[in-house]
Formats: C-alpha cells, sequence, structure tokens
C-alpha cells in the first residue's frame, strides 16, 4: 500500500520494519510548501467546507510538517507503520484518498470531509504535558478556556529564531518605541538622530517599520501601535536574558526599566554573545499567552472583563513576539498573526 506520511518532527526515528520510501521532502525543498498549501485546499474543499475541531487541528498539523514522504507499506507491517507513524507525529494520506491517525482513524474523509468523531490529530508527548501544566495555572488564575484547544508546537518540532535575528529585532523594535513615545509626547526625537546613534538597530527594521520612520507625521494609530511594541520588545528581551522575570501580563512593562536596559546595551556585543533561554521555557511561555489571548479574546466578543485582569494589549504584543520567534505560518515580523 502506497501511503503519504506528513511528520512535524525535525528529526525523523528510524523505522524499525521494511519500509520503501517512494519519494522524500523536507522544508528545504520550496515545493513542499506549495504542496501543503494544496492540500489545506483540499481538506477545507477549498473553502466550501465549514471549520470544525478536526480540521482546524489538521490544517495545524499541515502548517508544522517538517518532512513529506512517500512509503509502500506491507499489510503485514502495519502495525509497525502506525507505531513508526506515531513517533514521527504524523498524519497520512491514504490511497481512498483519506486522511487518518497514525493508527489509521480517518479524520478527514475525500467526499464529505467528515471523520470519525474519536479520531485525534497526534501531538508529541512534551507538548500534550505542556498543556496540561498550563491548564493547572489557568485554573489557578481563574481563567477558563475550551479544554479542546490544541497544544502549541512542541520541542521536536520547533525551530527557534537565530538568536543574533532576535537581538536584532529587539533594537528595531527599541528603535521604534523611542521614536512612537517621543511623538506622543510631543517632544519628537528626529529620525536622523536616532538612525544615526542606533545603525544596527535601523539595519534590522521591517518594511512597516521602515515606513513608520520615514513619515513625518505619522498617523495617531501608527503611532499607539509603535508604542504598543514595547511589549513585544519586553518579551523579546526575557527571551534573550536581558530581563529577568516576565510577570504575567496584567499591566503595561516598566517601560522606564526597559529603556535603561536597552539604552545600556552595547549593541554589537548584544548581537554578537545573544542566548535564548532554555526551549522549554519559551514554549511555556508561548502555550500560556495563546490560551491567555483565547480569554481575552472571548471576554472582548462577550464586552465582559478580562479574566485574572489580564491586559489584552500586552498578551497580543507578547504573543506576536513568541509566534515570531517560533517562526508561526513561517511569517516575517509584519506578517505574524495570533489567531486562536
Amino acid at each position: 500500500m502506497l501511503i503519504n506520511v506528513y511528520a512535524t518532527r525535525r528529526a525523523l526515528p528510524a523505522p524499525t520494519f521494511p519500509l520503501k520510501v517512494v519519494a522524500r521532502r523536507d522544508r528545504t525543498d520550496a515545493a513542499l510548501l506549495s504542496h501543503l498549501q494544496g492540500f489545506m485546499g483540499f481538506v477545507m474543499d477549498r473553502g466550501k467546507r465549514p471549520m470544525t475541531t478536526t480540521r482546524y487541528a489538521v490544517l495545524r498539523h499541515l502548517e508544522r510538517v517538517q518532512h513529506q514522504l512517500s512509503v509502500e507499506v506491507a499489510d503485514e507491517h502495519r502495525a509497525a507503520f502506525s507505531s513508526w507513524a506515531l513517533e514521527c507525529n504524523a498524519i497520512a494520506f491514504f490511497p481512498d484518498s483519506s486522511v487518518r491517525t497514525p493508527e489509521g482513524a480517518v479524520l478527514v474523509e475525500a467526499r464529505t470531509g467528515d471523520g470519525d468523531p474519536t479520531a485525534r490529530v497526534p501531538y508529541p508527548p512534551d507538548a500534550v504535558a505542556r498543556k496540561s501544566r498550563t491548564d493547572v495555572a489557568l485554573a489557578q488564575h481563574g481563567v477558563q478556556v475550551p479544554p479542546g484547544l490544541p497544544p502549541v508546537i512542541a520541542e521536536v518540532e520547533v525551530a527557534l529564531r537565530a538568536p543574533r535575528a532576535v537581538a536584532e529585532r529587539c533594537l528595531a523594535l527599541f528603535l521604534c518605541v523611542v521614536r512612537a513615545q517621543s511623538l506622543a509626547s510631543d517632544n519628537p526625537i528626529p529620525v536622523a538622530e536616532l538612525r544615526a546613534r542606533m545603525p544596527m538597530a535601523w539595519a534590522a527594521t521591517s518594511p512597516i517599520e521602515r515606513a513608520f520612520l520615514a513619515s513625518e507625521a505619522p498617523t495617531r494609530q501608527q503611532i499607539i501601535d509603535h508604542v504598543w511594541r514595547r511589549e513585544s520588545l519586553a518579551l523579546l528581551a526575557w527571551a534573550l536574558q536581558a530581563i529577568v522575570e516576565l510577570p504575567l501580563p496584567t499591566a503595561v512593562c516598566d517601560a522606564p526599566a526597559l529603556a535603561r536596559v536597552m539604552f545600556e546595551l552595547d549593541a554589537e556585543a548584544f548581537v554578537g554573545d545573544a542566548r535564548l533561554r532554555d526551549v522549554g521555557m519559551l514554549l511555556d511561555a508561548l502555550d500560556l499567552h495563546f490560551r491567555f489571548h483565547w480569554a481575552t479574546t472571548n471576554a472582548r466578543l462577550k464586552q465582559t472583563p478580562s479574566p485574572a485582569g489580564l491586559e489584552p494589549g500586552v498578551v497580543r504584543e507578547r504573543l506576536h513576539a513568541l509566534n515570531w520567534l517560533v517562526h508561526f505560518e513561517d511569517a516575517a515580523w509584519d506578517d505574524v498573526t495570533t489567531p486562536t
């Protein structure tokens, strides 16, 4: 039987049974991304099917796929294949055009798009354990979220941004925050002066940031948006260990303290010596803020107070930074989204 395997682990375990690999590609092959987008269209029947919990989980899985293999599996090795596919954290496309779990349960049937109600997209054990720990923390803080919200990306799946890139992003954010805050206080610092004082920061700016800096009279909303970016900056500075603690997002960050940290940095040393915190700690923060974001968004839609005193703007900015850090949807800084 020919089966297409879609695995999210960065490194695949070797099979312990006879397996013929007919074709194989990974993230280094640009054609894989195009193929995955087409596969997502198949799952949703090009937008004709309504979103369901299972289809959403399948789409998120496909976004994280690191390897796609076409393999031939003999019937007598199907049980061994299932165990291996589970270890790879894979879903499979079968000859009947169904999308299935490693065990063979149907997630998406070709004709209807439906599946076995008991079928579940697989998640690596560390992601499941992380979600369980977060659920306990949320209960302690009195924050309720749907139990069906999926785990975030796992350690065996994630490829973090390079520490140097994170440090450069901090510099660019700080440059824009300084400019925005000076405009907000009606004491604008000239862009030419900022560029001369922070050349490395200028070089690291995104297209939207460059457009903001190029404007002599940005809109009020542009100024507000870039002032809020100090919360993304605080998150990334914490990720780089420049800030010791990341408090609960119940209030805006200590802007003067953050500014002191950034102004006292030697930019070249900051970038050259950049080191990220332990990946597990970063993913813990991602999992927590992903669920915080659901809770604050739900409260906004229902026009009720945010639970546990959470500040929605801080949560949103932190999740933006975290999603960028883990390459969510492979988006550049300006294009990062924070869906829940």
